[in-house]
């Protein structure tokens, strides 16, 4: 086989081969579990709560606004789960500053929003997962809670 020949054969298989490389799925895991993780318990601000989906929480006594993360994380050399769940609590951990900065103890309607497609789930998020990256991107309501009765 000639230098030209060869150069193309490579060209092709290293061309055929790139939409196996640009992986994107998207997957789905449990809140629970993350929020679970070592990582989460030893970072998380037990002092802004935080309400996935439709769940139930106490009446707010003041709205603060919508907020949104999108944030990414190297996934190289961990599993799908693994790199998900240390995105997803970096995205919780921005919502919680972000109440925190506008005086808020609570944020509430958190939903997945991975790449503009809204997930409204109380028990799972979206994460969009590809060979060296993970993704996810999440909107809650910063909200001051009214009184406990």
């Amino acid at each position: 086989m000639n230098r030209t020949a060869a150069l193309a054969l490579i060209a092709a298989l290293v061309t055929a081969s790139f939409p196996a490389l640009a992986r994107d799925e998207r997957l789905m895991f449990p809140v629970e579990a993350a929020l679970r993780t070592a990582a989460a318990q030893d970072k998380l601000d037990k002092g802004v709560r935080l309400y996935f989906g439709g769940q139930k929480h106490p009446k707010p006594a003041a709205n603060l606004g919508e907020w949104a993360t999108n944030k990414k994380t190297n996934a190289f050399n961990k599993s799908d789960q693994e790199a998900c769940e240390w995105v997803f609590l970096s995205a919780v951990l921005e919502l919680q500053e972000r109440a925190r900065k506008q005086g808020g103890d609570a944020v509430i309607n958190i939903k997945s929003n991975y790449k503009n497609t809204e997930t409204n789930s109380s028990t799972e998020y979206m994460c969009g997962a590809g060979n060296i990256m993970a993704g996810v991107a999440l909107k809650g309501t910063v909200v001051k809670l009214g009184a406990k009765k």
